[in-house]
């Protein structure tokens, strides 16, 4: 029950010492509370090193990071995830190092993500999340006058249509249809334009047009977005914004433990209360 209170209803220590008096009439300092969590957390141990090396043989593999404070430094809270597994991965930095040691060595056929550079370069090809450059196409339209970012606007969507019926397609079909959207956007982006923000709109989905498409190449496997990524961190946002953090890093690695265990095993229908009672009490 503590541990399901304290990963899952966000509750501080304070909160939690209160809820446990209330409910069953139990004392518990904070220290002992630590202590209590503490030993819950070794027994997800195991279930972590299955869904680590589940995503290590994983063809698609999906990423995103958020900031969060640790032991009073900034520091981050990553997610992996792919058909059967979900990984939280708490770190100290945001650079490459934290994607490579999680992979080990495995290059999946698609990587999904953001345009970040950390997250670039681990798989053999790379879909970029289209809803990270929608809203910034969104963002131009809103503030410019100039014509280009709105026919931008008008290309995601016809992408995001597609997108919605990518099952229902022929091979062929898609490859015929991708070549079209291809082309339309090459024309986009070879249309002058006196606009800076224009300009920097159309260089950085320039840089980006061989990772725009690749889903229609892997129908129903891959995602045109990293959505999935951001729904799984939620979750972290809001332990964030109530507890501004983690006392230690045991803590943030022992939440992302659970997590971990929690998310893979919802992948096949079970709730996080009844993941936490068998692993706990295993």
């Amino acid at each position: 029950m503590a541990t399901y209170l304290k990963t899952f209803q966000a509750l501080s220590y304070e909160r939690l010492q209160a809820a446990l008096s209330d409910l069953f009439g139990l004392t518990l300092s904070q220290g002992g509370l630590m202590n209590l969590l503490q030993r819950a957390q070794r027994r997800f141990r195991s279930g972590r090193e299955a869904a680590v090396s589940a995503l290590r043989r994983a063809a698609v593999v999906v990423s995103d990071e958020m900031g969060v404070r640790i032991e009073g430094s900034n520091a981050y809270h990553w997610v992996f995830h792919s058909a059967e597994a979900v990984v939280h991965q708490a770190s100290p930095t945001r650079g490459a190092v934290v994607v490579r040691e999680m992979m080990d060595g495995h290059r999946p056929a698609v990587w999904n993500s953001d345009r970040y550079t950390a997250q670039q370069g681990h798989a053999t090809s790379h879909q970029t999340c289209l809803a990270h450059l929608a809203r910034d196409v969104a963002y131009v339209v809103e503030v410019s006058d100039d014509p280009v970012p709105w026919r931008l606007q008008l290309w995601l969507h016809a992408v995001f249509a597609l997108a919605e019926r990518v099952t229902d397609l022929a091979t062929s079909t898609l490859a015929a249809k991708r070549r079209t959207l291809d082309r339309q956007l090459g024309a986009i982006l070879a249309t002058p334009s006196g606009c800076d923000l224009t300009r920097g709109l159309q260089a950085k989905i320039g840089r980006a047009r061989g990772q725009l498409l690749v889903f229609l190449v892997h129908p129903g496997a891959v995602e045109p977005t990293n959505n999935g990524s951001e729904r799984l961190l939620r979750p972290a946002v809001v332990q964030r914004k109530v507890t501004n953090g983690y006392r230690a890093m045991w803590a943030a690695q022992g939440e992302a433990a659970i997590r971990t265990v929690v998310d893979t095993a919802r992948l096949t229908g079970a709730t996080p209360f009844g993941t936490i009672l068998k692993t706990v009490s295993a």
